[in-house]
This record gives structure tokens, C-alpha cells and sequence, in this order.
């Protein structure tokens, strides 16, 4: 990695930043895809409301990355992971998934899933790297995050998957 870069809570002011970040991020997947109806970032509002948790990676002091943390009925859900592209390749989504996995297990998860696109090299491939491994959706909420998808459309684009990791105690 070329720079230092901090992972810490994210502030309100950090949350206005996700947007931003998430939308140049995903702007990759729409040029793979050469998707033109891919849906919109989750507002600042959403991620502050949310139960569960975000992360961000800073950089001189401007957050570069972040990752955020769904909690619900007892469980972790990995929701967002994303990263300016022009500070990718540099360690810091792989340090932020970390921190999450840290985060969970520190409030008491036992697993943390995600859900993600199977073929594409920086989503299922990277986060079988970082421990976690195909899994079927097996909760009222997980199976609701797979309709989510169909509604948006994401299969569209290619196979879709769950991933689930197992947290140290």
C-alpha cells in the first residue's frame, strides 16, 4: 500500500462522503456490465439509519473507502464494501472487510454473510481470500435480501451469491 490510510467509526459527515464513494465504485460494475438502470447508492440518511455499523478507510484526512454492517435479528450482514477506484489495489477494501469481521465478532456474531456477483474478480473471488465461502441464504432476512436483488434487477447482469464467514471468538 502506497499510503497510510486510518479505519475508524464513520462520522455523519463520513456518511455523506459513502455516497459519493459507493457511486464511483459501482460506476466499474456499470461499465462491466454496460448496465444503464443500475440502482442508485444508498442515501446518508439510510446508512445513519441502519442498524448496524460503517467503517471508513481515510486518507489525509478524506475517506477513501468504507464498508457498512447490517445487524438484524442477531445477525451480521456484510451490505456495502467500496472503495475510490483511484485508491484501489492498495489493501484498503481487504482492511476494511477485516475491521467488519473484527467489528461483528466483537459484538458478539458468531458468522457475517454477503451477498455478491460470482464471476467478477474483485467480488466473490476477493472475498473468498478474506475467509468467507458460498453459503445459501438460510434466514427470513437473507432470503428477502435475494428478492431484493430480483427487484433491482441484479441478475441481469451475471450469478449471484451468497458468501458467509465464520467469526473468531
Amino acid at each position: 500500500m502506497s499510503e497510510d490510510a486510518v479505519i475508524r467509526p464513520a462520522t455523519a459527515d463520513d456518511l455523506r462522503a459513502t455516497v459519493m464513494i459507493e457511486e464511483a465504485a459501482d460506476a466499474l460494475l456499470v461499465e462491466l456490465f454496460g448496465a444503464v438502470d443500475w440502482p442508485p447508492p444508498a442515501s446518508a440518511e439510510d446508512r445513519l439509519h441502519s442498524p448496524g455499523f460503517v467503517l471508513v478507510a481515510v486518507s489525509d484526512g478524506v475517506p477513501v473507502g468504507f464498508v457498512q454492517v447490517i445487524e438484524t435479528d442477531g445477525h451480521a450482514h456484510l451490505e456495502q464494501l467500496s472503495v475510490l477506484p483511484d485508491h484501489g489495489r492498495r489493501g484498503h477494501g481487504r482492511r476494511l472487510v477485516h475491521a467488519a469481521i473484527d467489528e461483528a465478532s466483537r459484538r458478539g456474531h458468531e458468522r457475517i454473510t454477503l451477498r455478491t456477483y460470482s464471476d467478477v474478480a474483485w467480488n466473490a473471488p476477493f472475498y473468498a481470500t478474506c475467509g468467507f465461502r458460498r453459503t445459501e441464504p438460510d434466514t427470513d432476512f437473507l432470503r428477502s435480501l435475494v428478492q431484493v436483488e430480483r427487484d433491482l434487477n441484479l441478475f441481469d447482469y451475471g450469478p449471484r451469491e451468497q458468501m458467509t464467514a465464520l467469526l473468531p471468538r
